[in-house]
């Protein structure tokens, strides 16, 4: 039994949907764990009310942020998977079931960049990044909406041959200049190397992992605890109100490139949207996240 368009137009459709409506398990027990160890007493409760914001969307089936942002996939797909679907087409088609039928309603956050029009639709909306998975029998999906405060204090800036104390100069000066804006405490993913868009690509998807997590690689791992720490110690703390806990989590790829090394730095807010599925060939719909 192959994957079909109707797989992928309904799993389309579900993933957006579930990511406005629950902050993960991973980012609510870091929430949790915030509270045992933050400092101050106000971000303590801006925390509470946090944890408190996350249940009850879940409870009543609702959002938990007004700002729904636009829908973002990864889509990845296995090499031995048996599909049967124009992929592509399948997911604006389920984008767009979503917007009729949904429940409340979204707000017009798809913008136009050059008149400024906003409503449901425009070009190359949704948003989908895809990838191969070699030997896998799935395909699997992610969605991951930006907004504002996920999405506009992202950087990106090319070095020549920079140090490891240049680059994490650098990713704390994009902490300094996003402050409390980006409604913290955040997950920062931050790419190393490769190409301009190579390292954007490595930053966003290092957002999507599982918080207290730490990478593979020992260097890198040991810049993600120091990062971590350093970024918390500039004490804007949840939403701005001070303490410890500006963010939950950095998380470090890299990519081997050229002389030129791009870095690039990005956010998901405290909600931390992300949704996860797989599609099998079985007409299974394993939900992951």
């Amino acid at each position: 039994m192959p994957i079909t368009d109707e797989m992928i137009r309904q799993a389309t459709t579900d993933l957006y949907s579930w990511s406005l409506r629950k902050v993960p398990d991973d980012a609510k027990a870091a929430l949790a764990a915030a509270m045992q160890t933050e400092t101050n007493e106000t971000a303590r409760k801006t925390l509470r009310m946090q944890l408190r914001s996350a249940e009850l969307s879940e409870e009543a089936n609702t959002f938990v942020c007004s700002d729904s942002g636009v829908p973002v996939y990864f889509v990845k797909i296995g090499t031995n998977a048996n599909i049967k679907a124009d992929i592509k087409t399948s997911i604006r088609e389920g984008y767009e079931h979503l917007v009729e039928t949904i429940a409340p309603p979204l707000l017009k956050h798809v913008t136009n960049p050059l008149t400024l029009e906003r409503g449901y639709h425009g070009k190359d909306m949704p948003i989908v990044s895809y990838d191969l998975e070699s030997g896998a029998d799935y395909v699997e999906m992610v969605c991951s909406p930006k907004a504002l405060g996920s999405g506009r204090w992202a950087a990106l800036e090319l070095f020549t041959f920079p140090s490891i104390e240049e680059i994490e100069t650098y990713i704390l000066d994009v902490a300094i200049k996003a402050g409390a804006q980006h409604c913290p405490p955040v997950i920062m993913g931050v790419g190393i190397g490769g190409t301009f868009d190579h390292c954007a690509s490595l930053a966003k998807k290092q957002t999507l992992r599982a918080i207290g997590t730490l990478n593979e690689d020992p260097a890198l791992a040991e810049m993600e605890v120091r990062l971590t720490k350093a970024v918390n110690s500039l004490g804007f703390g949840p939403m701005g109100t001070g303490g410890d806990t500006t963010t939950l989590a950095v998380h470090v790829d890299y990519s081997s490139g050229h002389g030129f090394t791009p870095v690039a730095v990005c956010f998901n807010c405290w909600i931390n949207r992300r949704t996860r599925l797989r599609l099998w060939g079985d007409g299974r719909m394993e939900r992951l996240e």
